[in-house]
């Protein structure tokens, strides 16, 4: 089990890589020492543990204890993980979560923790709301393979969520370390709704049965989806990052991933959708605005941009964006500066300005540079690669290094049209 967990491990490692993600620590709750720590978490937490006999449903598959009420939705949303739950009696310790029911429900209601999209923060309320129970947080020993042994207790092994949720502090030094007194509390977790109940609900009770300050709040994302249905493996509708990367560059992927998957909902991507965004927004729009701006200034001025204004479109939209976590609304704003340019190039009409007005030509194809300059900075977080070639283009008064289009085209599922 170790091994293959190592192997998948890799390719995580390997996919940050791939898109250009910086991680200050890739955390594995396999390390030794945060193995030692999960320890000394469960012993601070020792007043709010007892030992009780659960029964009811468990997916093996997800290793989740499953309540009566999450069951009912299961069988309606999910048919195929339902058939795989299986009645479960066994003797575990439990964490007296109930005993925080109010003092959780205080922190979200009071965005004490902020927990985003509002639709999230409602259904962690309607838990809250309808009275939390204890939580199993031990496994038989026997009956797992792998596990961190309960202090003292050797025939059990802290269940793998409750663990888990350790590592936000376990890998800060918790509870001597000295980034864990720089850096605690979070300022965001960002986790997927499936996930929701234990950051936004178990991981608080923890951290209030250790008297440690809660996280500021918790980004909830959704799920992608190919063609309505969910992405598997085992089904055929699941595809590798590497797929996308080899064939359209990274900044690509990342660029279809924050502005065509909604940040607060579930998304959909296709083939024929992302090559559609690709070659229409990436290549048409984008690609083809720096390839003619910096055409033409080599064409009628010889590679010298001369002057550059300072843009002063106004980006408190996407920084309003950006707070609120709608990366998909940030890059949508920096897509109307880079459709409103497009539009201004084209009234301008730089090609008639150069047989008529010098001067002029000079002025709009400054403004350009310093409106595709701007466009550069808003769009690093996304397309690091893209923004980095477009301000060693047009960053220095001079055309550096252009070497033609940034997302040159391609059709593999798509059909080209004839213009």
């Amino acid at each position: 089990v170790e091994r293959y967990v190592d192997q998948i491990t890799q390719s995580f490692v390997d996919m940050t890589e791939m898109l250009h993600v910086n991680y200050s620590k890739f955390i594995r709750t396999t390390d030794p020492d945060h193995q030692k720590r999960a320890q000394l978490i469960w012993t601070a937490l020792k007043n709010d543990i007892y030992k009780g006999t659960y029964k009811g449903m468990y997916d093996q598959k997800e290793e989740t204890f499953v309540t009566p009420e999450e069951a009912r939705r299961i069988e309606k949303e999910d048919p195929e993980r339902f058939k795989r739950l299986q009645e479960l009696e066994e003797e575990n310790y439990y964490f007296k979560l109930s005993k925080y029911n109010e003092r959780i429900l205080d922190a979200i209601k009071s965005e004490q923790i902020k927990v985003m999209p509002v639709t999230r923060r409602n259904e962690m309320l309607n838990i809250l709301e309808g009275g939390l129970t204890d939580i199993s947080i031990s496994r038989p020993s026997d009956k797992v393979e792998w596990g961190i042994p309960v202090p003292g207790d050797k025939t059990q092994n802290i269940y793998v969520w409750f663990e888990a949720l350790m590592n936000y502090i376990t890998t800060l030094g918790y509870p001597e370390g000295k980034d864990f007194a720089t850096y605690w509390p979070a300022d965001v977790h960002v986790i997927g709704k499936d996930i929701n109940r234990f950051h936004s609900i178990i991981w608080p009770g923890i951290l209030l049965g250790l008297g440690l300050e809660l996280p500021k709040s918790i980004y909830v994302h959704g799920h992608v989806t190919s063609g309505g249905t969910i992405m598997s493996k085992s089904m055929g509708t699941g595809i590798a990052p590497s797929e996308i990367v080899s064939a359209y560059g990274s900044d690509a992927m990342r660029y279809y991933f924050t502005k065509h998957i909604p940040s607060n909902e579930d998304g959909d991507f296709t083939w024929e959708k992302f090559e559609h965004a690709y070659n229409g927004e990436l290549g048409n729009e984008l690609g083809n605005l720096v390839q003619r701006v910096a055409s033409m200034i080599n064409r009628y001025q010889k590679g010298l941009i001369g002057d550059i204004p300072s843009s002063k479109h106004d980006t408190g939209p996407y920084h309003d964006a950006f707070a609120e976590f709608r990366f998909d609304k940030a890059i949508d704003y920096a897509w109307t500066l880079i459709r409103g340019l497009n539009h201004y190039v084209d009234a301008e009409r730089p090609w008639d300005l150069a047989k008529t007005d010098a001067e002029h030509l000079r002025e709009v194809l400054a403004y350009a540079v310093s409106s595709i300059l701007q466009i550069a900075d808003l769009l690093e977080p996304f397309m690091p690669t893209s923004s980095e070639k477009i301000i060693k283009t047009f960053g220095e008064g001079v055309i550096n290094d252009y070497d033609g289009p940034l997302f040159p085209r391609i059709h593999k599922y798509t059909e080209a049209k004839t213009i």
